[in-house]
This record gives C-alpha cells, structure tokens and sequence, in this order.
C-alpha cells in the first residue's frame, strides 16, 4: 500500500498531534502519506506551515487508504467521498465514543501493519434516502449511519404513518423517527432505545423517538425492504430530515420519505481483529 491519505480534523487533533506521530510511523514503515483537510475550515484558522496539505479532490481518485483522525463525524464526512471512489477508510478516534474507529490515538503503532497488507476490509452496508414535497425531490443521499425524522416546535409531536414495501408496518405521533444501518445502531437509535445491531449484519432498524401510544416499537427489517415514510396532513410544517447528521431539510406535511439500501458500500479497515462486542463492551466501561 503506497497511497494513503491522511485526513485529520483540526478542531480534534490540537496542533495535528496526532497526525504528525502517524506520519513518522508511516514513513519509517516505506510509506509516504499525503495530508488533506477532510472539510474547509474556517478563514481565520492558520495552519501550520511546516505541514503540506495537499486537495482531497485531487488526490482522492488515486489513493488505495483514507485514514481519518477524529471522531465518527470525521469518519461519516469522509466515507461518502471516499465511497463513492471506492476507497477503504480507517478511523483513528480523537474524539469520545468513536464507534466506527478501528484505532485510538494511542495505538498508531499498529499503523506499521498496512506496510506489510497485514489488515482486512469490512463491508458496511449504506442507505439511500429520497425526500419528496408533491412529487419533487428536496433531498437524496447515501447514509452510513442514519436518516432521523425530528419534530420542529418542543411543544408539538410530528404525525407519521411508516410502510415496508407497501405494507403498513406502523402509525404513530412522537418526536421523530430514526432509520439506521447496523452501523448506525450505536448512535442516537441506541439512545433513543433501538436494538444493537452487529455492523457486519444485512439489516435496517427503525426506532420511533418517544412515541406517544404503548405498541409502537422499534424494528428491525431485513435489508432488502424498502421503506416508505409518510408525514401526516396536518398542515404544520413541523418536521425536519437529516442525513448522517448533516444539514437538516424542513419537511412539510405530506411530504414521503423513501429509504432503502444502497447501491453503494463503505469499506472499513481492520487491523486489530477486536470484535464488535470487545468494542461495545470498551466503549460503555
């Protein structure tokens, strides 16, 4: 592996710490990264000059590894890019949780491995959200984590009708909805009381945000199923769509939010073997 590059979120990594240590080990390990912001940063931000930073857009259509050192915002950012060239990503945790991180920032050492291809690649499906307001499309992307349907006042409740190919799976007022991936599963769906889904699982999880009846639950379907989710009529415009955690889109009533799996797959690099439950179990102590 020659072409790697590394993106370090510089509001993270203090003085790019972190990354200048991964640097050297690459280098003593026969690899000569290249080091791209993975998002523009702010005009006042000076960046250090004995650093070189060159364009993620130029140098992305080339590169074999994306390694990100941050949090999994950092990760969710890049893996689109990166996906959509078919790049592998490895996620170096700068931040608190760091699910989707293979590596903490204090095990860089483990970096000498790429030298040698001594690492594997998992797959992690994505889902593609369509949303529509009478019939034209106002938002349509991948997610790697989720697509989260929140109310917009505090003190009002969001109506929402959810079918599975057509078929009509639930009904319900509350604050929201989150339809996540098994990688997903860790984020705000755990919070909001949705199942922990193994990454590698083939799966979509829908879990209502604080539904105001006693039967409705959350669910997991199989990835195959296309998902359909309808705003009441009500006449409020009191809904709001975010992808991945990204900007959120205000959704009217009526509006039809289709979700299904993607054609697209993030790959993720393994180096260390840890499972999916040491990792939880980690986490969580």
């Amino acid at each position: 592996m020659k072409n790697v590059i590394l993106t370090p979120n510089p509001y993270r990594d203090r003085n790019f710490q972190t990354v200048r240590s991964a640097i050297q080990i690459l280098k003593d390990a026969g690899i000569q990264p290249k080091l791209c912001l993975p998002f523009e940063v702010d005009r006042n931000y000076e960046l250090p000059k004995d650093l070189r930073f060159s364009r993620l857009d130029r140098e992305l259509p080339n590169a074999e590894l994306v390694i990100c050192f941050g949090g999994d915002g950092t990760i969710l950012h890049m893996a689109k890019a990166a996906t959509r060239r078919g790049v592998p990503l490895l996620g170096v945790n700068i931040g608190t949780m760091g699910f989707m991180a293979e590596l903490e920032s204090s095990e860089l050492k483990e970096l000498r491995r790429l030298a040698d291809d001594d690492f594997s690649v998992e797959p992690r499906m994505m889902l593609h959200v369509r949303a529509e307001h009478e019939g034209r499309v106002i938002l349509e992307e991948d997610a790697l984590n989720d697509a989260v349907i929140t109310k917009g006042a505090v003190a009002r409740v969001v109506q929402m009708s959810v079918q599975g190919d057509g078929v009509d799976m639930m009904s319900f007022s509350g604050d929201g909805l989150i339809v996540c991936t098994p990688t997903g599963s860790t984020a705000y769906s755990m919070s909001a009381g949705g199942p922990l889904v193994e990454p590698a699982a083939q799966n979509i999880v829908l879990t209502p945000i604080c539904a105001h009846d006693m039967q409705t639950r959350a669910i997991v379907t199989s990835a195959d199923r296309e998902i359909t989710v309808q705003l009441a009529r009500t006449g409020r415009k009191n809904a709001f769509l975010s992808v991945d955690g990204g900007k959120a889109v205000r959704l009217s009533s009526g509006d039809r939010i289709t979700i299904r799996r993607s054609e697209h797959v993030t790959r993720l690099l393994r180096l260390t073997g840890r499972s999916f439950f040491e990792i939880i179990q980690n986490k969580f102590r």
